[in-house]
């Protein structure tokens, strides 16, 4: 396995980056998101977990930018982030991936990536076309290629550079749908059911990836479905139920919490 490692950029953090407090989501009479509030924390694999309905993609949604809260705030690096919209939010360094991946199919792997990183100065016309400009763009152009490189070779999917992204498996995509979230330099990443559908070989790979990242200082709240994987992985776990948060705390608060338990766990054999 690559002992590649990547580096995250310097950039000002506070201890706990995103910050949600009493948020709040109103779909004309229906409360998706019911005052909730929690804070992740620098460096961490957070997890966010609650039965089908309990607000997690919609919580997901607004800190995103993907939707206007009703009420409540979300802070990012302690800027209210509340009303900014998704590519205002990503580009200040909190960026998801998807349920689905969402890569560009008719374009190969190399090609998405190279769509991903910020401020690309070969986007303005007059800087591609202009003699004392384009150099600049070259240069730019190959710094990200190198660091598309750098990327693909991480995750272990170099040898599908080439490759049309309609052709990957769907573990290949999720792989990729994270490498271009990374090639946004984003200090926070929202994981959004990252593992549904992947392989146990592949599943193993991304988890290996997301816990180097953390030790490199990236932070993400992960939501997932397999119990296994969010108590065996996750530093922290935020329980949801109904839009709100019913319980906050690492693997053995949360298997012990008898309203978890009621609400969603059951009797599971990893709670005994």
């Amino acid at each position: 396995m690559s002992q590649q490692t990547l580096t995250l950029s310097e950039n000002t953090t506070t201890e706990t980056p995103l910050r949600v407090e009493s948020l709040r989501k109103e779909f004309g009479g229906i409360t998706a998101v019911a005052d909730t509030s929690f804070a992740v924390e620098k460096g961490s694999l957070t997890g966010l977990i609650g039965p089908n309905g309990a607000g997690k993609s919609t919580t997901f949604n607004c800190i995103t930018g993907v939707y206007t809260p009703t009420a409540g705030r979300v802070y990012f690096d302690d800027t209210d982030i509340t009303t900014d919209s998704p590519h205002e939010i990503a580009q200040q360094g909190l960026v998801r991936t998807f349920q689905i991946a969402r890569e560009l199919s008719e374009m190969t792997v190399m090609e998405n990536m190279m769509l991903s990183p910020k401020h690309q100065q070969g986007e303005s016309l007059l800087r591609s076309v202009l003699p004392g400009l384009r150099e600049a763009v070259i240069k730019q152009e190959e710094k990200n290629r190198e660091r598309v490189w750098e990327m693909l070779e991480f995750f272990e999917i170099d040898h599908l550079a080439g490759e049309y992204a309609g052709n990957l498996s769907g573990g290949q995509a999720k792989l990729l749908e994270m490498a271009r979230a990374l090639m946004t330099d984003p200090e926070v990443v929202l994981l959004d059911e990252p593992l549904a559908g992947v392989n146990p070989t592949l599943e193993q790979k991304l988890l290996d990836r997301i816990h180097t990242l953390c030790d490199e200082g990236y932070t993400f709240l992960l939501v997932e479905h397999d119990m296994n994987i969010i108590m065996n992985h996750c530093e922290r776990i935020i329980v949801m139920h109904q839009g709100q948060v019913l319980a906050d705390g690492d693997a053995d608060a949360i298997r012990e919490n008898e309203r978890v338990i009621d609400a969603y766990l059951g009797d599971p054999v990893w709670a005994q």
